[in-house]
């Protein structure tokens, strides 16, 4: 495994950016992945997403300046194509984007990509009811084990203000899950 200066530097240099990249690819591909699909939850959807996701990083990458951590920025490109996706979609069902949402979590058990059990599955509905921002806070926490700080570098919001939407968004599924297994 490449250290990331040095990937970077690859990355941004010309002659090696073509290898660079692929080795970026094979490095983070699965982790952006799964953290994509957590928020588009469909997997082909997902696959789009990352392809994007990725061909956004490669065009911006000379822009890249090192503030943060190249797997901070990456997931901060991942997470914003993510939500452009879910509002894109759910404006063309001409939905609110809450309600679309709802509307793909209730799609999951009927998903050959989705192998969750019954808990699972209402844990993902649980989550789906969540505002966005709970919603991401919530999977980076819980399910992708990120520090708060982390998650700051990656949306660019303060660690206090994470940890009340994590709170905020653990009371609300714990309340729903509590509702459909009672």
């Amino acid at each position: 495994m490449i250290d990331e200066i040095t990937l970077v530097q690859q990355l941004q240099n010309t002659k090696t950016r073509d290898k660079a990249f692929g080795v970026l690819i094979t490095q983070y591909k699965q982790r952006l992945y799964w953290h994509i699909r957590k928020i588009v939850l469909v997997h082909d959807d997902a696959d789009d997403v990352l392809q994007n996701t990725f061909v956004k990083i490669f065009r911006n990458i000379e822009k890249f300046n090192g503030e943060s951590k190249l797997y901070s920025w990456m997931y901060r490109i991942a997470t914003n194509e993510s939500i452009t996706f879910i509002n894109k979609r759910a404006k063309e069902r001409n939905v609110d984007i809450a309600d679309y949402h709802e509307q793909l979590a209730s799609t999951l058990q009927s998903d050959v990509h989705f192998s969750g059990d019954e808990i699972q599955l209402i844990l993902q509905k649980a989550i789906a009811t969540l505002p966005v921002k709970q919603q991401l806070v919530f999977n980076m926490k819980y399910f992708e084990e990120l520090k708060y700080d982390q998650i700051s570098e990656i949306l660019e919001t303060s660690v206090g203000a994470l940890k009340a939407s994590y709170f905020h968004a653990v009371k609300k599924i714990e309340k729903y899950i509590k509702t459909k297994t009672d």
